[in-house]
């Protein structure tokens, strides 16, 4: 199969999301014709039909629905190296891509960075965060998508390179006037009898807890699913159920919610993470590393 050229996927993609061709060449600023010639040579590159027309406009087949992930995906990579190349133009000399789960986001990790940055000696670095589970940050750092990556120790990070990083503390949150409100600690055991906030199945902390529920021969009861910790506490906020959150972080909203946090009494309720790297990785990339590893222990 011929080469595939970025234009003709980033005007597929137009196709795809417009449904219309005239539409994605009023976007494009191309004659809707190009358009036409080109998803032609398209289809015939990869040998099957990649759209069909119906009432309400073009939609893709079966192969075109695959293609267009990958469209986006490819797009998206390409996207990221005129980035990097231009921050370089403008004398960057440094540029690092960080994966890190919601825990090390939410808590240290954009206050550790910033100290970094801050540094006089660092002023022509340019680091770029993103949030993933662990299981994604782990593939992302091995197959190069970012340089480093920062998650819980538990994982499997095969043959990177791993430095300790911070700990932190699962905590249970519970609304003002909860049965179990007037505790300072509880056992994990005491929070089955009552509706969980969840947090998305492949997070850290939801995998962690369904794995502690099964230990009792028990599951979670989920009353609401959220994108994230302070959903999640304001889900605790309004009395809809309890959760289970890193104390670091329920610290942060417990007064202005009137929330109440009890100490997780559990031994896995202290976790801690870790900084993964490739053996390779740039000066600047390993600059950054040294300093947050020079931040393990803390909580």
């Amino acid at each position: 199969m011929r080469d595939l050229d970025l234009t003709t996927l980033r005007l597929f993609v137009l196709v795809c999301e417009t449904g219309n061709i005239a539409r994605a060449g009023e976007r494009a600023n191309i004659a809707g014709s190009a358009i036409s010639k080109r998803l032609a040579q398209l289809e015939d590159t990869v040998g099957t039909p990649l759209l069909q027309r119906k009432r309400h406009g073009m939609t893709p087949t079966p192969a075109g629905e695959t293609l267009l992930e990958h469209a986006r995906a490819m797009l998206a990579s390409a996207g990221r190296i005129e980035r990097d190349m231009a921050a370089y133009a403008a004398g960057v000399r440094g540029q690092v891509r960080i994966l890190a789960s919601a825990s090390a986001l939410a808590e240290s990790l954009a206050d550790d960075v910033a100290a970094f940055l801050q540094h006089p000696d660092h002023r022509n670095i340019q680091v770029d965060m993103e949030e993933r589970v662990s299981p994604d940050i782990v593939r992302g750092v091995s197959d190069g998508t970012a340089s480093v990556g920062v998650c819980w120790d538990a994982a499997d990070v095969g043959t990177l390179t791993a430095r300790h990083y911070r700990s932190d503390h699962l905590a249970v949150v519970v609304p003002a006037g909860h049965p179990l409100a007037k505790r300072k600690q509880v056992r994990f055991a005491d929070t089955l009898d009552y509706e969980h906030v969840s947090l998305p199945v492949a997070s850290a902390v939801h995998v962690m807890l369904q794995r502690a529920a099964a230990e009792q021969g028990r599951s979670l009861i989920h009353r609401v699913v959220v994108a994230n910790f302070e959903a999640a506490l304001r889900v605790v906020r309004a009395r809809l159920a309890i959760c289970v959150v890193p104390r670091e972080v329920a610290e942060i909203y417990a007064q202005p919610y009137g929330v109440r946090i009890l100490a997780l009494n559990e031994p896995w309720a202290r976790r801690r993470f870790i900084v993964c790297h490739r053996a390779n990785v740039s000066p600047a990339a390993l600059l950054l590393v040294e300093h947050l590893a020079a931040q393990a222990g803390k909580a």
